[in-house]
């Protein structure tokens, strides 16, 4: 497992390095010049340019880009230009609130997903198969930052159950922090449930099709045998995948809920980045949520080998 472990993460490299050439080109792209947002709209032209020299971004590009990928090496993901931090500092300052979000997502996302593409797969062409798959698509459908709104005006200003933006360590207490973190970890992972029920409804319809399903039945077992014991243990390789990229999703997603519910977290500083056009933040940020999606994926192949023995990785 180690071994296969340090594979994977050696085969990342190449898509790491990609992340990290696409996260510069992309910022470099952006109008604006973050030493134009750091002097101040009051500088002169020659403080600018002085300030564009101290910064390294009057050198060409590809000349940038080689400086940017030679620190990497060495581990140092920058000085972010508008914290006066290192970028790796920032991150870690603010990763507790973006994991938090995105593991209570995923913990709200998995057990009411699978459930409900079950209980569709299991009541296929039913009353009860057509109003799951009809919430699940409207999950999927409805713009989050929308949902997200509607939820603070109608639990937070309107009922005042629960707080409409801040964050709560767990060092608080476990209430306040719930009260914090329960609307929107709901709100993201409510996409996540349509997408993972309807993709559950699917492998389970999959395997319910099978000639062994159909035996278990004539044998005489039980609904609850059939289900639990053989059709779900088969079709949990789906499950296993589609998790796997949910999470990733989860971490990546939670950018447009951090900015609505004003939560300290790694997707705001993203956009505070990219609004200030802080290079160095905003490309360490990218590429190390680049390599939490390879580990996530990692994690994903290591499951495969548990859940069904048969699974082996040259």
């Amino acid at each position: 497992m180690l071994r296969l472990s340090a594979l994977r993460i050696a085969q990342s490299v190449p898509v790491l390095l990609l992340v990290a050439t696409f996260a510069f080109v992309l910022m470099h792209l952006l109008p604006g010049d973050p030493a134009v947002v750091i002097a101040g709209p009051d500088a002169s032209a020659e403080a600018i340019d002085r300030l564009r020299h101290q910064l390294g971004l009057d050198r060409p590009i590809l000349v940038q880009l080689g400086t940017w990928l030679g620190h990497l090496v060495q581990g140092d993901f920058g000085q972010s230009l508008m914290l006066n931090q290192s970028v790796l500092s920032a991150v870690v300052d603010r990763l507790p609130v973006t994991l938090s979000l995105a593991l209570f997502a995923f913990l709200i996302t998995i057990p009411v997903g699978v459930a409900l593409g079950m209980l569709a797969a299991c009541n296929r062409n039913t009353w009860i198969d057509s109003a799951v798959m009809g919430v699940a698509l409207v999950g999927v459908s409805i713009p989050s930052f929308w949902i997200a709104i509607v939820s603070v005006i109608l639990f937070s200003v309107e009922l005042r159950w629960l707080p409409s933006s801040g964050y709560a360590p767990l060092t608080e207490g476990l209430g306040p922090w719930l009260q914090s973190m329960i609307q929107p970890a709901v709100i993201l992972a409510l996409f996540q449930i349509g997408y993972l029920a309807r993709m559950t409804r699917s492998s389970m319809l999959d395997v319910l099709d099978q000639d062994y399903i159909r035996t278990a039945r004539a044998k005489g077992l039980n609904a609850w045998s059939t289900i639990g014991k053989h059709a779900f243990r088969n079709a949990l390789m789906s499950v296993v995948t589609v998790s796997g990229i949910i999470l990733s999703l989860l971490i990546g997603g939670s950018v447009v809920i951090e900015q609505v519910f004003a939560l300290p977290g790694i997707g705001r500083l993203v956009v505070q980045g990219i609004m200030a056009r802080d290079y160095p933040l905003v490309q360490g940020t990218m590429l190390l949520l680049g390599f939490a999606f390879v580990l996530v994926n990692i994690a994903v192949d290591l499951i495969y080998t548990l859940v069904d023995p048969r699974v082996r990785y040259d």
